[in-house]
Order: structure tokens, then sequence, then C-alpha cells
């Protein structure tokens, strides 16, 4: 450009950074395309409905978002809803998840401000001495105060890229928390059902306990009047320690089970033991649930929703990688003053400055960026990969969770008439005993198969209620979707 003649100096300052500001506008409008893919969704064939027949109150209507967040509301247990409160507040593992989310968004902060210019302020006192051969021994100062500025221009979208990467690494980390949640609720309701359970086949063995002490009286009087055999005796009397057997590993069972839930809600073992120590029955199940469709499953499961969105970021690093083949432009500036003496530093005549862009292009490298694009494919590919197996297992989580909840129902009605018939049997063998009309080994089978009926059936109310609870599991409730502007987090993918 064509120096303006007698021109004052602030002119001829704004003449030389015109050209640099032109400069810079066009690289800026050059810029407007990130190098490197961009991320598109992977297309995954889902079946319209569940594989498994829908049995036992199952139905296949829409999820209901609220409800299935807070699936344990269904059991009516206020104890459970208590646990469950304090466990979120509590447990370690929340807390970890929480602070790796916090983590991952302080990255991005730190990522984000690659898209500004850095300015550095500084000032320096410099005491110089020359040779007395070369410049007569004399000394110098030289004061100097002022400011550098650097801007590296997003031509090629490197630093674009990596923000959309550190982008989707927030989204993951919330999805790992949401996915923390899940297995917590699931846990620790699974662990109190354990409870409840170990409680009920206490008292089981307990009731048995006693009716067969009052049966072995029985048969010591009968001995001891010579109406029964010593062999009805020891008979009676080994059923008798057989169940008392049982009731020092159910009581075992039972307080690993406290400790285990005491810690799941972040508190020391054996905290729990008189807050539940009072009995109160397995929560029953709802008569109906709706279970929605596949594609609904997979948009509700935190592990798959987090598959995604790292194959997202994994998509934008290499763009990251890629942008490396291409030219770096920045914009350097430096402006301060300069002067031999502390007194005039501040005086116009002292003001300094440079300017100017500059442009770098790393041109042999011996296929280094190449080779690091290639890493970065491939580990979108192993991304990719990862996002299906969630894909599959979460659809294998819920076929398992449906048959096993209905089945259980069926083999638990089953025990039920099975208890009812073996608690009759028992009535009428002690009474056909006592008649004279039945050994006594009748007796005997009568009350080991009421034991077992019991136990069973025990057992397996426990069991439809932990499917029940492990159905909600593979569905993905026990979290509530928070709003972006609560998170800072971006949009789903």
């Amino acid at each position: 450009m064509e120096q303006i003649p007698n021109a004052p100096p602030q002119a001829r300052v704004y003449q030389k950074l015109a050209p640099v500001a032109l400069a810079g506008m066009l690289l800026v409008l050059v810029g407007c395309a990130a190098v490197g893919p961009d991320y598109t969704p992977p297309e995954t064939n889902l079946p319209d409905g569940w594989q498994t027949e829908l049995r036992a109150g199952l139905r296949d209507e829409p999820l209901d978002p609220e409800s299935l967040a807070q699936w344990w509301q269904t059991l009516d247990d206020p104890t459970l809803t208590h646990l469950i409160d304090k466990a979120v507040t509590g447990s370690p593992n929340v807390r970890a998840a929480a602070a790796r989310l916090r983590e991952a968004r302080a990255r991005r902060g730190v990522r984000g401000a690659d898209r500004f210019p850095t300015i550095d302020a500084g000032a320096s006192v410099t005491t110089t001495r020359s040779s007395e051969s070369t410049g007569g021994g004399s000394d110098s100062e030289l004061y100097s105060a002022g400011f550098d500025a650097s801007w590296e221009l997003d031509i090629f979208g490197g630093t674009r890229r990596s923000i959309e990467a550190v982008d989707a690494d927030v989204a993951a980390s919330l999805e790992d928390l949401h996915d923390v949640l899940v297995s917590l609720t699931a846990e620790v309701a699974l662990n109190y059902i354990e409870v409840r359970s170990f409680q009920y086949r206490l008292d089981i063995a307990r009731a048995n306990r006693d009716a067969q002490e009052e049966t072995y009286r029985l048969v010591q009087h009968r001995w001891d009047a010579g109406l029964a055999a010593q062999l009805e005796v020891e008979q009676s009397r080994y059923n008798l320690e057989s169940t008392r057997s049982e009731i020092p590993s159910l009581n075992t069972g039972h307080e690993q089970a406290l400790n285990r839930l005491a810690v799941l809600l972040g508190q020391q073992p054996g905290t729990l033991n008189q807050a539940l120590a009072e009995r109160h029955p397995i929560p029953v199940t709802p008569i109906e649930l709706a279970v929605g469709v596949p594609a609904q499953t997979l948009r509700r499961r935190p592990d798959v929703r987090r598959a995604e969105w790292e194959l997202a970021a994994q998509t934008a690093r290499i763009g990251v990688a890629t942008a490396e083949l291409y030219p770096k432009f920045r914009l350097l500036g430096t402006i301060g003053l300069e002067s031999i003496s502390s007194s005039n530093l501040l005086t116009a005549g002292n003001l300094a400055y440079s300017f100017g862009p500059s442009v770098s292009w790393r041109i042999f490298d011996a296929g280094r960026i190449r080779q690091q694009i290639d890493v970065e494919t491939a580990l979108q590919e192993q991304a990719l990969i990862q996002y299906e197996a969630a894909v599959l297992t979460a659809l294998e989580d819920v076929e398992n969770a449906l048959v096993a909840y209905a089945d259980e129902q069926n083999r638990r009605r089953s025990l039920v008439q099975a208890a009812e018939a073996a608690n009759r049997a028992v009535e009428l063998a002690q009474n056909r005993y006592r008649s004279g009309l039945s050994d006594f080994q009748n007796v005997l089978d009568a009350q080991r198969s009421l034991l077992s009926f019991q136990n069973q059936q025990a057992l397996s109310d426990a069991t439809v209620t932990s499917n029940l609870i492990r159905l909600y599991k593979a569905l993905g409730g026990g979290w509530t979707p928070i709003p972006e502007s609560s998170t800072d987090a971006p949009t789903t993918p």
C-alpha cells in the first residue's frame, strides 16, 4: 500500500494494520468448514417389539419417563424409598462420578479458551556492562514494559474439532453419572429385598424349629410311656437339629446383606442393623407394567447413550489430527515502552511495537501426522464396535429380564400351592401318628417338605421382586434427565 506522505504516526500505524486486518478477515471467511468427518449417528436395525412374549402383566405400551425415573415408588415401601434417597446423596460411586463430570467440564473450559487470543503483560529492567576492550567498560540499563498478544486462527477447524470432542466427553461423563445411578438404585433395592428375604426365611426356620420341638417332646413322652420306639425319638431329634442348623447360616447371610446395604449408602457396616430390625414383608410387585419397545429403551439406557457420545468424541478427534496436515496461521503483536532511563519511560517517544501475521507448515515429519490420523480412525472404529456391543447388551438384558420376571411368577404360584399342601400334610401326618394310624416317618417327611417348600416360596417371593428390579434396571430406570441449562451439557447425539 502506498505510504501517505507527511502522515502522522497514528495514521502510519493504521495504514500498516489495514492489510493485516484484511488478511485476518479473509482467513476467517475461509475457515468456515472444519476438516475431518462430521459425526453422524450410527444406523441400528431394531425390532419393532420384544422377542419375548409379554405375560404376567407386562404390556408393550410406551414407557413413562417420570415413573421409570423413580421406579421404586411402584413397590410402595417407604423404607426402601428412604434408603435409595440416602444412597443417591451418600454413595461413594455417585460422588466419584460427579467429580469425573466436574473434571470433564473443566477440561472443556480449558479447551474452549483456545478460541481466543492470549495476552501477556510484562516489565523488565536489564543492566548491561560492556567489555573494557570492546565497549569501554561502560554500564547501561534498559527499562521496558508492555503487552504481547498472539492468536492462532482456526482456519481448518482443529480447535473446533477439539472442542467438539471435549463437549462429547462432558456428555459421556454425564451419562456415566446416570449409569451409576441406574446401577446404584437397583443394587440398593436388590440388597434390601435380600435383607427382607433373610428375615422372612429366619421366621420360617424358627417357626418350623418351634413346631419340631413340640413334635420332639411329644415323641419323647410317647417313648417314656412305651408307645414309641427310640428310633422315632432319634429321628425327631435329628430333624429338629437339622432345622436349628440352618438358623445360624441364615443369620450370617442377613448380617452380610445389611452390611452390603450400609456400604452402598456410604455408611459403615452395621449402621442399618437397628433401623431395619423390625420385620417387614417383601414388597409386592405391581399388577401391570409398561415396557415400551426396543427403540425407547436404547434412548433411555445411559450406557448406550454414553457409548454414542464416546463415538462422537472420537470422530471429532480425527478432525483434530487431520488439521495438523494444514498450515497454521497466527496473528502476533507487541506494544510497549522502552527506555534507558526510568524517569522518562512513560513518554510517547519511547513507544515500541511490532505486529504481523505468521504462517507455519510442517513440510516433513516422516508420515507421523498421517499415522496419527490412522490411529484416531482405528479408535473411532473401536468406539463404533463398543456402541454396537452396548446396543446388543441392552437388548439382551431386557429380553432376559422379561422372561425371568414372567416365569418366576408362574413358579411362585406353584410353590404357594405346594407349601399350602405341605402344611396340610404335616397336620394330617401328626394327627394320624397320634392316633396310631401312621408311623413317624410320614411326620418327618411332611415336616421336611414343609420347611423346603416354605423356603423356596420365600426365595421365589424375593426373586419375583428382584426380577422386577432387574427389569427396571434393564429399561434404564433410576435417573432423571437434568435440564441442559442446569448441567451445561451438549445436546444428545
